[in-house]
């Protein structure tokens, strides 16, 4: 008789490592004055791509005994990257409150001057888009909205990471299941 695998449990372990890698690089980046370089953002998609992908991989290596469903794949990486947000939600709410609580100034200031350089923008136009992002960009509206943009893009990149993870069984050689 076979052991049903426990998702949840199983990808816990997963998803805290895609969580230390992103707090660790997120410090490196805080602490090398990078926080908000975009570049920066586009070199951490390709890190949580390729980590994901060895992740989901471990997981139907060593749990799913070398098969898995695109199903089950894409609910391995949705429950991973569920983790991740979670913890990246905590660890931004400590980093704008208590670590740099200056650090969300930074960023109004950062998007402001973006807007002027622009240049096609009123300076009404700019006092009302500074007005309400300065009303969203609060530790806490900030932390729980994270959570749910990690959790669009984890789902995202586990549906399409499953393509290339996906491994199922002969149905011919293998015997059903009773």
């Amino acid at each position: 008789m076979e052991q049903k695998v426990n998702p949840w449990k199983s990808n816990l372990t997963n998803g805290l490592i895609l969580a230390l890698v992103g707090v660790v690089y997120s410090l490196i980046m805080y602490f090398l004055n990078l926080s908000l370089n975009k570049t920066q953002g586009y070199v951490m998609m390709i890190i949580q791509i390729a980590l994901l992908y060895f992740l989901i991989k471990s997981y139907r290596d060593n749990y799913m005994h070398g098969q898995i469903t695109y199903g089950q794949s894409v609910g391995a990486g949705v429950i991973i990257c569920l983790y991740y947000a979670i913890i990246m939600a905590i660890f931004g709410y400590i980093l704008y409150t208590i670590i740099d609580p200056g650090l969300v100034t930074k960023q109004l200031a950062a998007a402001e001057e973006a807007m002027r350089a622009k240049g096609n923008l009123t300076e009404a136009q700019i006092e009302t888009a500074m007005k309400f992002t300065g009303k969203i960009m609060k530790p806490g509206i900030m932390s729980i909205s994270g959570i749910f943009i990690s959790m669009i893009w984890g789902t995202i990149l586990s549906l399409i990471v499953s393509i290339f993870i996906k491994k199922e069984g002969n149905p011919l050689i293998e015997a059903p299941e009773n």
